[in-house]
């Protein structure tokens, strides 16, 4: 019984944070309230749970290790799994997937050193260029 109350005083003195995480392609962004000590792990579980629960669109699936949790406040690079959630001192996030590497692009080499892997039709442009010129644009507005 003793232990039943130690647990239930440190959760009442645990900080709870409404999240707002904003997933690439999504029309619009998720938003639950989170423990603070919780690890970015667990709060891009929740996030994709929450998201396939609303059959929202695209489909992401639940792989949690194959997506990335970005904050704005921080910088291009993208959170640890094993941060907790509010050492950064926001509350706005973004999901994105992490890009895709390819072990077979380096083995596809012609005779004369070229590769030969075949060229995407979207162009070189990848989903960090997009958010650092978006982080750009707002930081300029203002």
């Amino acid at each position: 019984m003793l232990l039943n109350k130690q647990k239930k005083n440190q959760n009442a003195n645990a900080r709870r944070l409404l999240i707002s995480i904003n997933v690439l392609g999504s029309a619009g962004p998720i938003r639950f309230v989170v423990n603070e000590e919780e690890l970015v792990a667990a709060v891009i579980d929740t996030a994709l749970k929450s998201y396939a629960r609303e059959g929202r669109l695209p489909v992401l699936g639940t792989d949690i290790t194959g997506f990335a949790l970005y904050c704005p406040h921080v910088g291009s690079d993208a959170l640890s799994p094993w941060d907790t959630i509010g050492s950064h001192g926001a509350r706005n996030f973004m999901l994105c997937k992490k890009p895709q590497t390819s072990t077979s692009a380096a083995a596809d080499v012609d005779g004369a050193g070229r590769g030969t892997a075949p060229l995407s039709r979207r162009g070189s442009g990848s989903w960090k260029a997009w958010f650092n010129k978006s982080l750009n644009l707002k930081i300029s507005s203002h």
